[in-house]
């Protein structure tokens, strides 16, 4: 546990875990230079191959593009993809390594050190057999063939790409020889080349359409015979016009029926009438007559006249309510309901003759009963005539699903024998191709030889070694900074642990006198003189574990008590006389049990603590201890205290600051 401060306290933390530091950069470097000049050479040959537009890129077969409805368009899709599929995938692999192992089984190795490296790696290519047997046979791997594991090498370092938008794929394979890699990629091209055409070939797929097509052109000839004789028996051309023809003929009759029915429904309605109005009407009528007025009923009219005289007469000598005029008003009364009851004119001769009018009516009737014979008659016939439309009808009804399971049997077979003729040629000229090995990958650049290294880049490793290793160790320095507990300074021991720091005593080493003295007074200063005046102090030290310091301290601090003119007490069991200071030693708490019995009698009780040795947690459970033991630490003191930077080093950092 160090605190970053400053540029000293960097400086301070290299060289706290320098000995770390060197072993990473040597350790780094030296890997370097070894992979340098022991690494397995790796040498890269690359091929291009260009894949044009065309039939052979399509990955949906002729039948089913033929078919775009049950095919789901895709406009996203890269065809070159799939060819780096076919280029990868494992039948041609394994082709690759059949042919690989044939070349390696009969050629030899040219030259000492290919020698040497041919032996070398047979030998290692035995151990690790034994090894891999071994594994097997405890269940830990499964059985391989050396094609496979040959296989999965070719495959890990052969690579095939294309960047977006290009038809070109690039090819890379990198093995430990050039000649060899440059071969592979060879075989690999022709391999993938001839499978291609191997498994895409259509040899067969021009006998499939022609024979697809004669069995359908019979299927249509059969078809077209079935629905001849079943149109022959309903005597049409189609189900549809026929029926379409006999529904009309039926509607036109039922409308006829149905206005003939109208008519003798009317024709009966006014046979009824007719003839109620022949029984109503007469059978004579007057054509002419003499007439002439009532002579009686002028009689009575002449009596009435006087009768009014007489009684406005009478009204200019009586009032209206006297006897005399009532009784004329009586009298002229019953002479009105006489004259009333008489007729005005009376008839003197007449003339008759036959009703004309019956006589028509009579005759509308006659006509009517034939045209309702007629209307009868007519009804019958379309009856007879709809029954059979009918049932023709019905007929062709019945025989409507075979006319129709057979036309779009007919039209389904039509529609599949103009697919096939039409795939038929193009089939022909696929076919011819595939003989003639022509297809849409052309090969741009074949299998180059390159004697150039890719792996590893020694002269780059052999530079890039010394500031790798560097920066390593730094990265080494900083992951021993944070994983480091121990503790190196008390700047923050009072904040981790809520306990004052007494002091911090240097290491005797690499501390001056000077220096001690002071770390040993600044203990003495924090001493409370009044309470050793008073009632004396009892000072107990302990630590966490033996060779912490504490013996040391106590006799520093013995020393420099009596050099004051105290008296001074080690260890006695006698408690502490008023201006005497008993020093208690309580070292090694975790390990030594009687540690706590002494320091049952302090007054004051400090923890010391050794730098650079002691870590937080054994300090942690030393605190919790004394806590639960005594309820309090009174202080902490921090011994063999070092600052590793070296004073030549801080002495040149300052002259350089002078210089500058």
């Amino acid at each position: 546990m160090i605190e970053i401060r400053s540029l000293r306290d960097l400086l301070r933390l290299f060289f706290i875990f320098r000995r770390e530091f060197k072993l990473a950069v040597v350790t780094t470097i030296v890997v370097a230079v070894l992979g340098a000049f022991l690494l397995p050479t790796r040498y890269e040959s690359d091929a291009r191959l260009l894949v044009k537009p065309g039939r052979d890129s399509t990955t949906v077969p002729i039948e089913a593009g033929n078919r775009q409805t049950l095919i789901s368009p895709s406009t996203q899709h890269d065809p070159i993809v799939d060819e780096e599929k076919m280029l990868t995938g494992r039948p041609i692999v394994h082709i690759v390594a059949q042919r690989y192992l044939e070349l390696s089984a009969a050629a030899e190795p040219q030259g000492i050190w290919k020698t040497l490296k041919f032996y070398a790696k047979k030998a290692m290519g035995t151990a690790i057999d034994a090894l891999r047997s071994l594994l097997q046979l405890v269940g830990l791997s499964e059985p391989q063939s050396p094609l496979d594991r040959l296989a999965t090498r070719l495959e890990k370092n052969f690579q095939a790409s294309h960047e977006a938008g290009s038809s070109v794929i690039d090819i890379s394979f990198t093995w430990d020889d050039p000649e060899v890699a440059q071969q592979v990629v060879k075989i690999w091209v022709d391999t993938f080349l001839e499978e291609r055409a191997r498994v895409l070939g259509r040899k067969s797929l021009y006998a499939f359409y022609e024979g697809e097509g004669s069995k359908v052109a019979a299927q249509i000839l059969s078809l077209k015979e079935q629905l001849q004789g079943r149109l022959k028996q309903i005597d049409s051309i189609s189900v549809e016009a026929r029926l379409e023809n006999l529904t009309s003929q039926i509607d036109r009759l039922t409308d006829a029926r149905v206005n003939a029915q109208n008519q003798l429904s009317g024709i009966g309605s006014f046979l009824i009438n007719a003839r109620q109005q022949i029984l109503d009407q007469p059978g004579e009528v007057v054509t002419s007559r003499e007439t002439s007025l009532n002579p009686t009923q002028l009689d009575l009219k002449r009596q009435l006249n006087t009768l009014q005289v007489e009684r406005a007469r009478l009204l200019r000598t009586y009032l209206p309510e006297a006897p005399a005029v009532k009784q004329i008003e009586q009298n002229i009364h019953d002479l009105q309901a006489l004259s009333e009851q008489e007729e005005t004119r009376l008839e003197r001769s007449k003339n008759v003759a036959p009703n004309s009018l019956v006589t028509n009516v009579k005759q509308q009737v006659i006509d009517a009963q034939l045209q309702q014979r007629r209307l009868t008659g007519q009804i019958e016939d379309y009856d007879k005539t709809l029954a059979a439309l009918r049932t023709e009808r019905d007929r062709v009804l019945t025989d409507e699903p075979e006319l129709n399971r057979l036309t779009q049997q007919l039209r389904t077979a039509e529609k599949s024998y103009a697919l096939y003729s039409e795939n038929l040629e193009q089939a022909r000229i696929d076919h011819e191709l595939d003989s003639s090995q022509i297809s849409n990958i052309a090969i741009i650049e074949h299998a180059t030889f390159n004697p150039a290294r890719v792996f590893p880049k020694s002269l780059l490793i052999l530079l890039f070694a010394i500031p790798a290793g560097i920066a390593v160790g730094l990265l080494t320095i900083y992951v021993c900074y944070l994983l480091d507990q121990r503790i190196h300074d008390g700047s923050r021991l009072p904040e981790l642990f809520q306990v004052p720091l007494w002091g911090s005593v240097p290491d005797l080493e690499d501390a001056t006198p000077a220096a001690m003295t002071a770390s040993i007074y600044r203990l003495y200063s924090l001493l409370p003189m009044d309470r050793i005046e008073s009632q004396g102090l009892t000072l107990g030290l302990t630590s966490a574990r033996h060779g912490e310091g504490v013996s040391f301290i106590l006799e520093r601090l013995r020393r420099l008590l009596e050099e004051r003119g105290q008296r001074v007490r080690v260890n006695d069991s006698a408690p502490a006389q008023p201006g005497e200071v008993l020093l208690l030693d309580a070292s090694a708490l975790l390990s030594n049990q009687e540690a706590f019995l002494i320091l049952r009698r302090a007054d004051l009780i400090a923890l010391v603590i050794e730098a650079r040795t002691s870590t937080v947690p054994m300090i942690e459970n030393a605190m919790s201890l004394l806590t639960t033991a005594f309820g309090k630490v009174d202080g902490l003191i921090l011994n063999r205290r070092r600052f590793e930077v070296p004073s030549r080093v801080l002495e040149r950092i300052n002259s350089w600051r002078g210089a500058a």
